[in-house]
């Protein structure tokens, strides 16, 4: 196991748990739909990336290689992405201009893109192919 993806793991499944129960009662009637659905994709982007987390951290005694790179890349993508996204989202509800973060996602997504590149080269690098 390793404990610091399976605990990132599961602050991530909580705050995404918050953040889809506020925006689906909070801001329901407060967001246009697109926003409200915009806010729903970084939701749902944080929660797959906390299961991801919780479960590659659960089976973490099975690899043979740090997750270290990994998870922080993890942390740095979806707090780039997903909070992005949130605040892009709820910026005319806050009366605060952020088009700045426009850039920010696209960046965070592109660390998750490159975590999940480097966990494969790290596996395929690790496992050496096995005989049926």
């Amino acid at each position: 196991m390793n404990r610091t993806s399976v605990i990132t793991g599961i602050i991530l499944i909580v705050i995404a748990i918050i953040l889809g129960a506020f925006g689906a009662h909070a801001l329901k009637e407060k967001l246009e739909p697109t926003q409200l659905n915009s806010f729903e994709v970084g939701v749902r982007y944080q929660m797959y990336h906390g299961l991801a987390l919780l479960a590659i951290g659960l089976a973490a005694s099975q690899l043979k290689f740090s997750l270290k790179a990994f998870n922080t890349l993890i942390i740095a993508g979806v707090i780039a992405f997903c909070f992005s996204i949130y605040f892009l989202a709820i910026q005319d509800l806050i009366g605060v201009k952020l088009s700045f973060l426009g850039p920010i996602t696209p960046i965070g997504g592109s660390v998750l893109i490159i975590a999940w590149i480097i966990l494969l080269v790290k596996f395929i690098r690790s496992n050496p192919k096995e005989s049926a």
